[in-house]
């Protein structure tokens, strides 16, 4: 009788897991902590494909890096901002990798 008690304890953390993770990646955000009263964050979430960086309907990438944000409560994944943010280290990236 214990090992079907914890199987199905086990069984029903391992969906409740599962459910969750994908609740929290429809918007593309994997972790939010509120970190003061005044909408202060810590947030986690997936960048954006370089393909779609330019175009006007940006896609993130979910097996790709995860920028890890602190800042204003509201931030958006997809936002200008983070379009900016994601090219101006794209670019970084490139220089340091192949120029001089």
């Amino acid at each position: 009788m214990k090992i079907a008690t914890s199987f199905l304890a086990a069984l029903l953390l391992i969906g409740t897991l599962g459910s969750i993770n994908t609740a929290m990646s429809a918007d593309g955000v994997i972790s939010k902590d509120e970190l003061t009263a005044d909408r202060y964050c810590h947030e986690k979430f997936h960048s954006m494909t370089g393909q779609s960086l330019d175009t006007d309907n940006p896609v993130l990438n979910n097996s790709g890096a995860i920028v890890d944000f602190y800042g204003s409560c509201n931030e958006n994944p997809v936002g200008e901002d983070q379009i900016q943010d994601q090219k101006l280290e794209a670019q970084h990236r490139f220089a340091d990798d192949y120029e001089d």
